[in-house]
């Protein structure tokens, strides 16, 4: 049987705000299969983002155990944490979060700007996976110069830029219009399709009709969770000829 890409159990995070202990995630246990496609939803304040921010080793829990890939998260140091990071996991944001005064062959690469690769060998790899989500011919353009579904293309590239095995996605869709947001689901699909696990939290139930499963959170805990059989439905939508202008 294959092992999680992530397991955590009895998952606790705390936070302190003055002499008030909140609860974020009280007592999460949840395992994720490699080349799964998992949606995160849940109301405001339900611990979806909290749940995102530790599997993204961006924090570290206050109980549990979490597991990814193999290793042991929970007691690794900042820096531990910042390497499997980069070596790991690709992160899509809501806002792109790109430099906008440089431009996408430059954003795609920066999570290198961490490795020893010469100049040459990132900018090999930021232009392929840039070519891979169909920015081959915008290179050089600055986000200004760019749709927001074209940037979110950017981040994305740079989110496969070190061949992570696992891509976080938070509200990847947030900022963009209905048929953008259809196009760059139908790209995260495809990737998942080819192997890289994709976890996304989402409050819109179109966006994570694209998921193979839905895990539903409240108050801290796992509500339900659940395999989703309106998934074909929804790739078939985003398959529409549009899907390549974002």
């Amino acid at each position: 049987m294959t092992d999680p890409i992530i397991r955590v159990t009895d998952l606790v995070k705390e936070y302190r705000m003055g002499d008030t202990v909140v609860r974020a995630l009280a007592g999460v246990s949840l395992d994720i299969l490699p080349g799964e496609m998992v949606a995160v939803m849940g109301p405001s304040g339900s611990g979806k983002s909290t749940f995102m921010n530790v599997v993204g080793c961006l924090d570290r829990p206050s109980g549990g155990h979490y597991v990814l890939a193999g290793e042991s998260v929970e007691s690794m140091d900042g820096d531990q944490l910042a390497a499997i990071r980069n070596r790991r996991i690709g992160f899509v944001f809501q806002q792109f979060n790109l430099l906008p005064r440089t431009s996408a062959l430059q954003n795609a690469e920066l999570p290198l700007l961490y490795t020893t690769l010469p100049r040459a060998e990132r900018h090999r790899r930021a232009a392929r996976r840039l070519q891979q989500v169909g920015l081959g011919e915008r290179m050089d353009h600055h986000p200004r110069q760019l749709s927001g579904g074209q940037q979110q293309r950017v981040a994305i590239a740079r989110a496969l830029v070190n061949d992570p095995v696992l891509i976080l996605a938070d509200e990847p869709t947030g900022a963009l219009d209905s048929r953008t947001s259809l196009e760059v689901m139908a790209l995260l699909q495809q990737l998942n399709h080819e192997g890289i696990t994709v976890v996304l939290v989402t409050h819109e139930h179109d966006i994570a009709e694209f998921a193979s499963r839905i895990v539903m959170f409240r108050d801290g805990r796992v509500l339900s969770d659940q395999p989703n059989p309106a998934r074909d439905a929804a790739a078939a939508l985003a398959a529409l000829p549009a899907v390549q202008a974002a």
